[in-house]
């Protein structure tokens, strides 16, 4: 039969997801698609801006199945809107919160069961591998959405990998639980279709929390799969919180030190498997961070390096990627990671990167989050000089404190003049730092 399965569930009594503690079987997952097919306008762009990680699923396969394509951006802001509309002047936006905001035509996600397909004439949807599924944004250097088209043969091809990947051999459904939202890229990969393509189902709620992380987890049967970033990871290791058994913790949106993935693995006696990806490429390496500090390719995806430059291409990949970092091929399957090709620093002809003097600030006992800066009329290139802050939320500690460890761990043209103590660096929702929120804080402090 031609086309790609929508997920890979074979029976009706899959459970495909969890809401609240309550199993959602495959049988009630194409109910609800149905439904809500019913509902949605002729409309070829769809923003999916449901919070709860299985109505943005529905929403997902519902838009897949009548031919609508999904769009994603980083943001949701007002600005960000806009230019979306103009981009996709149709679109309308699908909300699960009845007062959603977004400055769209909205379409309310519909309560109650749907209206059930027949038993007897289950069978699982199959999609055309080139049929557009996504489309997924990046800022652009001038503050307009890039966008970025995904295929669906390509988006399933790359999660069958990254199950793979994730030993999740067949015979035992796992619960995956997220902090990271669906409409990122990785939360659209790694938190809804690995577990739809490998016969695993996925938590509905987006735990932030620690304590709430703990619950999401308890209120699931094992095993369990728990995917987060480095900043929740860290933040839940500072937190003394007791976890239930999972039997994997997945991690992305930036790399881990060696530290904290045996911090990770030795408190919660499980691995720890690290994806590298961009919202670009999709997922396309990973790597047991305790085990190597060389990230492993996708198969068929290919590292080239042209006027110095990173490029991807092959398998999955759509299209030829140059990468924002600095990328050091090992072989043909392996690269090192050296930091983002924007991060490097000039200072008295020394170069470095932000991430590895970020990396080095965070590795202090009794930091709690913290982010060097470029001062302004700094140059960033890796050609100028560039003079170095950092912000750092230490309630322990002052910033004399802070530069001695700081002596011991960078060279002492890197480091930073100031150290500006404040009580709280607020990142997205994947852990990062936007430039625009970086800035915003250094001129208030």
């Amino acid at each position: 039969m031609d086309g790609v399965p929508l997920f890979a569930h074979s029976q009706p009594d899959d459970v495909v997801a969890y809401q609240r503690g309550n199993a959602i079987f495959a049988r009630q997952f194409l109910a609800d698609i149905a439904h809500l097919r019913l509902v949605l306008p002729e409309t070829r762009h769809l923003l999916l801006a449901c919070q709860d990680r299985y109505h943005f699923a529905v929403g997902f396969a519902a838009g897949l199945l009548s031919g609508r394509v999904s769009l994603l951006p980083s943001t949701q802001t007002p600005e960000v809107i806009r230019q979306l509309r103009q981009f996709a002047p149709d679109a309308v936006c699908l909300t699960d919160d009845p007062d959603c905001e977004i400055d769209l035509p909205r379409v309310l996600f519909p309560a109650g069961p749907g209206l059930g397909p027949d038993p007897v004439a289950w069978s699982v949807p199959r999609i055309p591998a080139d049929r557009l599924a996504v489309w997924v944004f990046t800022s652009g250097s001038t503050g307009v959405p890039i966008p970025h088209a995904k295929t669906w043969g390509p988006l399933v091809r790359c999660v069958r990998v990254e199950a793979e990947r994730m030993g999740l051999a067949p015979g035992t459904c796992r619960a995956f639980v997220a902090t990271v939202p669906p409409q990122h890229m990785y939360g659209l990969e790694s938190s809804v279709l690995v577990a739809l393509h490998s016969g695993n189902a996925f938590c509905a709620e987006r735990p932030f929390f620690p304590a709430d992380i703990a619950a999401a987890l308890a209120a699931l049967p094992a095993p369990r799969v728990l995917v987060s970033t480095p900043v929740h990871l860290r933040t839940l290791l500072a937190a003394n919180v007791v976890l239930p058994p999972v039997e994997l913790i997945l991690s992305a949106t930036a790399p881990l030190s060696h530290q904290l993935a045996a911090e990770l693995e030795a408190r919660y006696t499980t691995p720890l498997l690290e994806i590298y990806g961009s919202t670009e490429t999709g997922q396309i390496a990973s790597r047991r961070t305790t085990s190597t500090e060389a990230w492993w390719l996708w198969p068929e995806v290919r590292l080239t390096t042209r006027d110095g430059q990173a490029w991807i291409d092959g398998g999955h990949v759509e299209a030829p990627t140059r990468m924002g970092d600095v990328l050091e091929r090992q072989g043909e399957e392996r690269f090192l990671l050296h930091g983002r090709t924007a991060d490097l620093v000039n200072v008295a002809g020394k170069r470095s990167s932000l991430a590895f003097l970020d990396h080095q600030l965070m590795s202090i006992p009794g930091v709690v989050d913290g982010a060097f800066f470029l001062q302004e009329g700094s140059e960033s290139s890796g050609t100028g000089i560039a003079r170095l802050g950092a912000l750092v939320v230490a309630p322990t500690l002052d910033a004399a404190a802070i530069t001695r460890q700081l002596r011991e761990r960078i060279d002492p043209a890197f480091l930073p003049r100031p150290v500006l103590i404040i009580p709280e660096i607020r990142r997205n929702a994947t852990g990062k730092l936007p430039r625009h929120v970086l800035r915003d804080l250094v001129t208030r402090s």
